[in-house]
């Protein structure tokens, strides 16, 4: 993961939800035309969000991005730029993404789609990070506004989104990051606990793998000559909106507890929960083998770790980070 960037500021424009409230109600209606009850996907209320903030040495925070993953909402934008990459199990088996970007921004990112109280837990890793979604159950939004992270939704930064006229409601919502961040944080913002390095010894070779969610599946095909894992979606090559194959240089296969929660979406679906702080199981690939690991992260605060069984250290590659959040069996 190159480290570009220079420290700037995270531009914001919100100036207070009180005063600014009919000005952002005005501007957000034309983004809501097509949208389900509410303005979102899951139906929510208004509220007001805190202003973005910068860690202790002056750097701009990562961007997270809820991006839709439904057959419908592909190709997506802006993907192939995350630096992390974040699968985790929605309402009916599907899966949605997660994007992270902290080494460059790309123009568009989308469709972007709904929070998920999952989510809170999982960007703990981060200092105070910009969440980018559509909207959240009305009952999330005040765990959401007081988790340490800045909301930035349609709601509270109108003018960073924009409707694709050509695409259907919901999977239409794209998220300008320019107009959040002059400049990304840069690769010291990315505290996921991973680090690249050399490749551990052992491992299987292994040419192509396919991760399985109940209602999903995500394939991944080694590339020699390009070294990087190409990915696929439900048995179709994934490509970005220009075309151009999503990869992945390195990919997490990480076991983990996912349990019913107390939320519902609007046709009484219960969202899973993902437990992402313990430990288990794990398989890592990178440069075209598969290695067995396991994953530890003691707290929601820190990142996580993946060792060997014999508790080496398992590095990542240089490049995009693939995390596919599956449950355990």
């Amino acid at each position: 993961m190159a480290t570009v960037g220079t420290e700037r500021g995270a531009r914001r424009r919100r100036g207070g939800r009180r005063a600014g409230v009919l000005l952002a109600a005005l501007l957000a209606a034309g983004l809501a035309a097509g949208c389900t009850s509410g303005g979102s996907d899951d139906g929510r209320g208004p509220r007001e969000s805190p202003g973005a903030t910068r860690d202790g040495d002056g750097r701009p925070p990562v961007l997270a991005v809820k991006i839709d993953n439904a057959p419908a909402a592909r190709p997506p934008s802006g993907l192939d730029a995350a630096d992390v990459v974040y699968a985790e199990q929605v309402e009916g088996g599907l899966s949605r993404l997660m994007a992270v970007y902290a080494t460059r921004l790309p123009e568009s990112v989308g469709p972007v789609r709904s929070a998920r109280e999952s989510d809170l837990e999982l960007l703990r890793q981060f200092d105070e990070p910009l969440l980018a979604f559509s909207g959240a159950q009305s009952k999330l939004l005040p765990l959401i506004d007081e988790a340490p992270l800045t909301p930035v939704d349609p709601q509270s930064e109108a003018d960073a989104f924009t409707r694709d006229s050509g695409r259907a409601a919901p999977h239409n919502l794209y998220l300008r990051p320019d107009r959040v961040l002059d400049d990304p944080p840069g690769e010291a913002a990315l505290t996921t606990g991973f680090h690249e390095g050399p490749a551990p010894s052992g491992g299987t070779p292994e040419e192509e793998v396919t991760v399985r969610f109940p209602a999903a599946r995500f394939t991944f095909t080694w590339s020699d000559a390009d070294r990087n894992w190409k990915v696929s979606m439900d048995g179709s090559p994934a490509n970005t909106r220009d075309g151009d194959r999503l990869t992945a240089a390195t990919v997490v296969v990480q076991d983990v507890t996912v349990r019913s929660s107390g939320f519902r979406d609007f046709l009484g679906n219960n969202t899973p929960y993902t437990e992402t702080v313990g430990s288990g199981k794990a398989t890592v690939l990178r440069d075209g083998r598969a290695y067995p690991a396991s994953w530890s992260r003691p707290s929601a605060e820190d990142g996580t770790s993946l060792t060997s069984p014999d508790g080496d250290p398992v590095n990542v590659a240089a490049g995009p980070v693939w995390v596919l959040l599956t449950s355990a069996r």
